[in-house]
């Protein structure tokens, strides 16, 4: 299990939300390129950067700040957020970065995803669902930033890009992100259950080297984590199993 640093930024900002509210931000006195900097120093080889304002509005918001991270070529850069049409997929991808993360439109546009996924192959487009347990425990998807929640269940998500030859999947349990109370183990162990050819990226609630080891358990792909990272919460010591660099 590969671990990946993330990175959420706001109005060129880096900062962390508590379970997806954006009335419950931490903003971070560190720049960007020196997050990057101190996780390739770790030995991380993949970055995930989210653009939080794009994310919520539609619109990628912090296009030049990505652009320039991807410039560098110090890893490799997974971006999401506000990523809704094709001009946009074909934007990042011509300028550095390395997969680019769709969520929202997965779900609203799900027949343009697909192409998508075939016109740029499987390991450069990765689907995001973030989604909330509801009463009866089945993850529901919820789209706009985390503000917008739907009926459809991650899994129904899922099997409608089967056929598209997806490969990434990165899912979100939004109660827990920011949150550091731990993964939601027993999602991502029906994630990997129900479709274990995907490679299933498991975000939120890592607080330590035992969380990490726990989703390497469970059998997913790769492990994202913000705040536990942004805050040195886990010596380089300890993260040393999950970075291969």
């Amino acid at each position: 299990m590969l671990l990946i640093p993330s990175i959420d930024l706001r109005g060129g900002h880096c900062v962390r939300l508590l379970r997806g509210d954006f009335a419950a931000e931490t903003r971070y006195d560190l720049e960007p390129h020196e997050l990057l900097g101190r996780y390739r120093a770790l030995g991380a080889t993949w970055l995930h950067i989210v653009d939080l304002d794009g994310a919520r509005d539609g619109q990628l918001a912090n296009r030049s700040l990505l652009l320039t991270l991807a410039s560098q070529r110090a890893v490799n850069l997974q971006v999401g957020g506000g990523v809704r049409s094709l001009a946009v997929v074909d934007d990042l991808l011509r300028n550095g970065v390395d997969r680019v993360v769709v969520g929202s439109a997965a779900v609203e546009e799900p027949a343009a995803v697909a192409q998508w996924l075939s016109q740029f192959g499987p390991e450069r487009v990765c689907l995001a669902f973030d989604v909330r347990l509801d009463e009866a425990g089945i993850p529901r998807v919820q789209t706009r930033g985390w503000t917008q929640g739907t009926a459809l269940s991650l899994w129904d998500a899922v099997e409608g890009f089967q056929a598209a030859g997806l490969r990434h999947v990165l899912c979100t349990d939004v109660q827990r992100d920011g949150a550091l109370e731990g993964p939601a183990l027993g999602l991502y162990t029906e994630a990997v259950r129900r479709y274990p050819a995907l490679r299933w990226q498991a975000s939120g609630g890592v607080r330590d080297a035992g969380d990490l080891a726990a989703l390497r358990a469970v059998g997913v792909a790769a492990a994202i984590s913000g705040k536990a990272l942004l805050e040195e919460r886990i010596s380089a010591e300890a993260l040393r199993p999950f970075l291969p660099g």
